[in-house]
């Protein structure tokens, strides 16, 4: 019995090793963050339209608010951005979305100084008042970044490529 006794607990400590060892590669695997944020502003006066263009990305024509956003970009290119309450400062339609999609774009520096801007598909974005969840837009997506990713920056656009919100606070 005593032998039974050490060979079962040897089993069972090679395997709980084992499982130990396949949970580490699977966490081992898991892509790196090169950007996770939880807040974004959007396009104020100063940056409305070509007057100010940050990485190349002309402002909204009118200043947008956020209520809320948050999101991440790993190092092999999945990005995913969540958007709340993304709707216009100003103008006839303030405090509402009246923009069907959205999209994204990834500004990185590369390596030899050299600016990429990588642009989404649209997805899809709730219109109406902030108030009864317009603005709201859920982005997921694979991109394929540069080798050296430097400084990113992450835009919500328009369908259009005018940006309406921006990494920062």
């Amino acid at each position: 019995m005593h032998r039974t006794m050490r060979s079962l607990l040897a089993i069972s400590l090679t395997l709980v090793a084992v499982l130990a060892t396949g949970q580490f590669f699977q966490v081992s695997a898991k892509q790196a963050k090169i950007l996770e944020f939880d807040t974004m502003v959007g396009v104020s006066q100063a940056f409305t339209g070509a007057q100010n263009p940050i990485r190349g990305v002309n402002g909204g024509g009118l200043p947008w608010d956020i209520g809320a956003a948050r999101g991440e970009l790993t190092a092999g290119g999945h990005l995913e951005v969540d958007v709340r309450g993304l709707v216009f400062a100003a103008g006839p339609n303030i405090g509402k979305n009246t923009v069907a999609s959205f999209r994204a774009i990834v500004s990185c520096l590369r390596d030899d100084g050299s600016l990429t801007n990588i642009t989404t598909d649209t997805f899809p974005a709730t219109q109406g008042p902030a108030s009864e969840g317009g603005g709201n837009a859920h982005i997921e997506t694979d991109l394929t970044l540069p080798q050296l990713c430097l400084a990113p920056i992450i835009f919500v656009t328009s369908p259009g490529g005018a940006w309406f919100a921006v990494t920062g606070g």
